[in-house]
């Protein structure tokens, strides 16, 4: 079975997150990126296969030259390959494009995308890539089971959990619960050293459009003075809730 795991460089949720030119760019400098965390969960479990079934394990994304530490780490966690498309990331539908290029031209089993990036949470890349390929698509995935070519996954629907039986090629959403946070792999010593020596291809993008660009960033409004209310004190809190908080 051969596998692509599609990353996406994100920043670190503990990062401060400032903009530049009027609040038109975003700044980079100070912000440490990581692999976007549905992304590893995929990720780990591609290594799951790859250590139970022989599997063969790409990874690949969309940026320049500063997304390749974060390629490097995914090979030292233990994927075979690397591949980044030499192109900024404008939006969601020109990663699908690239990625579905990527998945057309390798003949991959197996595409394993979280179901969408901490940055944006746009949400959209697995799925319009199954459109654009024709393949089997399954989102909010949190486990996958594959026997030959067919497939069992489970899945998150509202109230409840969804089990579906399918099968290759596939490409799934994934997120926490395809692993646990606890399986999540750090790289050894032995695994960083192996990785520099892995390929990591660099590809030319396709032409395709963006259909959207940004246009500002606004970060959100300060939060408020609490009000602390004694405990004993109902009235006062009745008031507040239903002439300044306006929720009675």
């Amino acid at each position: 079975m051969k596998i692509l795991v599609c990353i996406s460089n994100v920043p670190d949720t503990t990062s401060k997150i400032n903009f530049t030119d009027d609040d038109t760019k975003f700044d980079t400098n100070g912000v440490q990126f990581v692999i976007n965390p549905n992304d590893e969960f995929g990720l780990t479990r591609a290594m799951w296969f790859k250590e139970k079934q022989g599997a063969t394990v790409h990874v690949a994304t969309v940026g320049d030259a500063s997304v390749e530490p974060t390629i490097r780490k995914a090979l030292a966690i233990g994927a075979d390959e690397g591949i980044r498309i030499n192109a900024a990331p404008k939006d969601g539908f020109f990663v699908a494009r690239q990625l579905a290029e990527i998945v057309k031209n390798g003949g991959y089993d197996l595409v394993i995308a979280g179901r969408e990036s901490i940055d944006y949470n746009g949400g959209m890349v697995p799925g319009i890539m199954a459109s654009l390929l024709d393949m089997n698509f399954v989102n909010t995935c949190i486990d996958l089971e594959v026997d030959g070519t067919e497939a069992t996954a489970q899945r998150e629907i509202d109230g409840g959990k969804e089990k579906i039986s399918t099968s290759l090629p596939l490409i799934i959403g994934g997120q926490k619960g395809l692993v646990e946070e606890s399986d999540l792999r750090i790289p050894n010593m032995r695994g960083i050293m192996m990785a520099r020596k892995k390929a990591l291809n660099i590809v030319d993008p396709i032409d395709a459009p963006s259909p959207t660009n940004d246009k500002k960033f606004e970060r959100p409004a300060a939060k408020g003075p609490v009000k602390l209310v004694d405990a004993g004190n109902v009235g006062e809190l009745v008031n507040l809730l239903h002439n300044e908080a306006k929720a009675l």
